[in-house]
């Protein structure tokens, strides 16, 4: 069964995909405020079939969705450096993740890593430090969070949870 939190209006499941490790965050704004509700890392196995690591990514971001209910899921977009492969294998853990998504009638919503850090630092050029202090003050966290994949996946929570209600109202204007 979903938990609800009474006075909650809207929770985000914030994923930052990889197959080696998918960083989860899941944030609620509360009473006018952004709060942290739950973040980590799906971790898999090197060396272990790629099918194998995208069922168990699946099924974590499913609990996890089961879980929080959210009304949104937003999800880092692909970075293509220089690793072709890697930048393929996080598509893919991507891909499982908009499907858990879509299964369950989720919106999904994709941003860049420089929407992410502009939203969260004001500047799409911060540094994976910068982000980290950055998500701690506006969730109030006592410690920064860590690891990395789960700081950055509760930053693009806090970039949809602060972009979307923008986005709803301009949807509303445009009728």
């Amino acid at each position: 069964m979903p938990r609800r939190i009474p006075g909650v209006h809207v929770i985000v499941l914030g994923i930052d995909p990889g197959v080696a490790n998918t960083g989860y965050g899941v944030v609620a704004h509360d009473r006018g405020r952004l709060v942290a509700l739950d973040g980590g890392v799906i971790e898999t196995r090197a060396g272990e079939d790629a099918g194998a690591r995208l069922v168990q990514i699946f099924a974590r971001v499913g609990e996890l969705m089961d879980g929080y209910a959210p009304d949104a899921v937003a999800v880092e977009d692909l970075y293509f450096g220089a690793n072709a492969n890697s930048a393929f294998a996080v598509g893919q853990a991507r891909g499982v993740v908009i499907l858990a998504a879509g299964q369950r009638r989720i919106p999904c919503r994709s941003y860049t890593p420089q929407q992410v850090k502009a939203a969260v630092c004001g500047s799409g050029r911060a540094d994976k430090g910068q982000v980290q202090r950055m998500v701690q003050a506006l969730l109030s966290l006592p410690e920064l969070p860590s690891p990395d994949h789960a700081a950055d996946a509760l930053a693009v929570a806090v970039c949809h949870a602060n972009h979307a209600p923008l986005t709803a109202a301009l949807a509303v204007a445009q009728r």
